[in-house]
């Protein structure tokens, strides 16, 4: 910006100044060339009026007016075609003479001599037998100085225009740069780890648009961020889960399985720890079963049907009725007449799964009751119970694999923390949602809102 300032400034001062200084010469010379022409018209009279128009007659004139034409600050001289004074006062600077006015000797010329500037006119002057050339000059070296002297004064005030664009330059880059500088603060802050860092917005300019992006950016990298860290979060817990729950039964059977081996001659010992080996690898069969299910649920595109829900739901509640009667659960159903599009067999794992859940949650006498809900565009299966529920804090991760709101009580039930997360994959896959409601001390609901239901 400094530069373009300097380098417009010294050009346009240059041609102004410069432009003004040749209207001034120009005026200069017109005057010498009107001076000139004066004199060569008083000469010409003088000498047809003497009758003398020979190279003597004109010298003879010459020397009588060069005294009286000095006196008024006139100077001139009559010199010959080789350019040799005949008579009048010394011309400065004599050499560059021919070099200027070219053959004829005609016109007017700079002078230099000793630092000084004169501007010199000549033309010829026709006599009888020859030429001879009138020249007259006039000192021009204040037009000159007066250049140099602009010249100094343009040169301080555009070093003074130099500082003062550099210094506005300065405080503009500053002033523009500063939301960049905060940009780039932030970006190293980011960089850091502080993803929750922002700048501030100001203005619809190139600079706000920037600034507007970079937040966007930011909340996008830290929403990612965020899903990553509880991604690994899920899988760390999964890995460790996942651990755990095949150690416990197989140091178990390790454990029985070594103690018959050391005791052949205990029948019951034998038979008992045969029982704990059955029961702990019935349990790592579940484990394996339900994580297969997982596996190949991530992969699978399922084939639906339409099915007639009530049908289908009596016959889930066919196969739990009997255990449920005999803990002394009461089991009720409800379904409304209408179908759904589904997988019978994973949709059976699925209810399944909620009805055993909500037998392992309520007590002795407690109530289970499943719905059939017809909806606009869809069906609903709803299983509710009275049952222990569940806190605020763990219904957003019940769905995790492996995650137990009360592992104790989940391992001696038989469970893994697995089968609401199959659930949860069911359901999405059937393009449909799986809602969770519940109260501590109160119970538990439980809801899958599928699509595509319709009429019987």
């Amino acid at each position: 910006m400094v530069m373009i300032t300097a380098l417009a400034c010294s050009v346009g001062g240059f041609v102004l100044i410069d432009g003004q200084f040749r209207t001034s010469l120009s005026a200069q010379a017109e005057m010498v060339m009107t001076e000139n022409a004066l004199l060569r018209r008083t000469f010409l009279r003088e000498l047809q009026f003497s009758g003398n128009l020979d190279e003597e007659g004109a010298v003879q004139l010459a020397e009588r007016t060069a005294a009286a034409a000095e006196e008024r600050g006139l100077r001139f001289r009559l010199a010959d075609s080789r350019g040799q004074p005949l008579v009048g006062s010394h011309l400065p600077g004599e050499s560059a003479l021919s070099q200027s006015l070219g053959e004829d000797r005609q016109g007017w010329e700079v002078l230099q001599n000793n630092g000084r500037y004169y501007l010199h006119a000549s033309s010829p002057l026709v006599l009888d037998g020859g030429v001879v050339y009138l020249e007259n000059w006039r000192g021009a070296g204040d037009l000159f100085t007066a250049r140099e002297e602009q010249y100094h004064v343009f040169f301080y005030l555009l070093m003074g225009l130099i500082l003062v664009s550099a210094l506005a330059a300065l405080a503009v880059s500053a002033w523009l740069s500063r939301p960049l500088g905060r940009l780039s603060a932030a970006a190293r802050q980011m960089a850091g780890g502080e993803l929750s860092q922002r700048v501030e917005v100001s203005g619809d300019d190139e600079i706000g648009r920037l600034s507007r992006d970079f937040n966007q950016m930011a909340d996008q990298l830290e929403r990612q961020v965020g899903e990553l860290t509880d991604t690994a979060r899920r899988q760390r817990d999964f890995l460790q889960s996942f651990a755990h729950e095949t150690k416990t039964p197989l140091t178990s059977i390790i454990g029985y399985a070594e103690l018959v081996l050391s005791r052949p001659d205990q029948p019951e010992l034998v038979q008992e720890s045969a029982a704990c080996i059955f029961r702990e690898g019935r349990r790592l069969e579940g484990l394996s079963r339900k994580l297969m299910d997982l596996i190949i649920l991530e992969k699978e595109a399922l084939p639906l049907r339409r099915v007639e829900m009530p049908a289908f739901l009596e016959r889930m509640a066919g196969v739990l009725r009997p255990r449920l009667e005999q803990e002394g659960i009461r089991f009720e159903i409800r379904t409304d007449p209408g179908t759904a599009e589904i997988e019978p067999d994973l949709m059976e794992s699925v209810c399944l799964n909620l009805l055993d859940n909500a037998r392992k949650a309520v007590p002795k006498e407690g109530v289970i009751c499943m719905e059939g809900i017809r909806t606009a565009g869809g069906y609903c299966i709803r299983v509710s119970d009275n049952g222990r529920g569940i806190p605020r804090e763990d219904l957003a991760r019940i769905t995790e694999p492996f995650y137990m709101v009360d592992k104790s009580r989940s391992r001696t039930q038989g469970g893994a923390g697995l089968g609401l997360a199959v659930c949860q994959r069911i359901v999405t896959l059937h393009g449909g949602t799986l809602e969770f409601e519940s109260e501590l001390g109160r119970g538990t609901r439980v809801s899958v809102c599928l699509k595509g239901g319709g009429d019987v």
